[in-house]
């Protein structure tokens, strides 16, 4: 018998591939990495950088919420954006959606990102 099972929610956008949205493994969640999809039209939100940060971490909550945890569970983000220069941006917003003490974090720049997006954020939670 595995102890590993697989997140879903459909108040965070379906996978786009080969891939499941988180798996949790034990007391640790896996999440998917996330880019800022409406969950109900699957299209990249409008608004700017600002816009689509936020989705991302709506998203994300989402998923984490579906496994039984809170954002505060989450020990590791990996944040990908194809502009470092909103990187204070990325501060700002994730700010809204955590609190001290936050969890270690890479960000990371690269070219591009699925569908268009600006920023992507995948993430580790750990259940207490």
């Amino acid at each position: 018998m595995s102890n590993k099972a697989v997140i879903h929610t459909d108040l965070a956008p379906a996978a786009i591939g080969t891939y499941s949205q988180a798996v949790k493994a034990g007391n640790t969640i896996y999440m998917s990495g996330q880019i800022p999809l409406d969950p109900v039209s699957m299209t990249i939100v409008e608004g700017g950088f600002e816009a689509q940060a936020e989705q991302v971490f709506k998203n994300l909550s989402a998923v984490i919420k579906a496994a039984g945890a809170e954002l505060s569970d989450v020990v590791k983000l990996n944040i990908y954006l194809t502009d470092l220069s909103n990187f204070p941006l990325v501060n700002e917003v994730m700010g809204r959606h955590f609190q001290q003490p936050y969890p270690a974090r890479a960000a990371v720049g690269i070219s591009e990102l699925p569908k268009g997006s600006l920023i992507e954020v995948e993430g580790v939670a750990v259940l207490s």
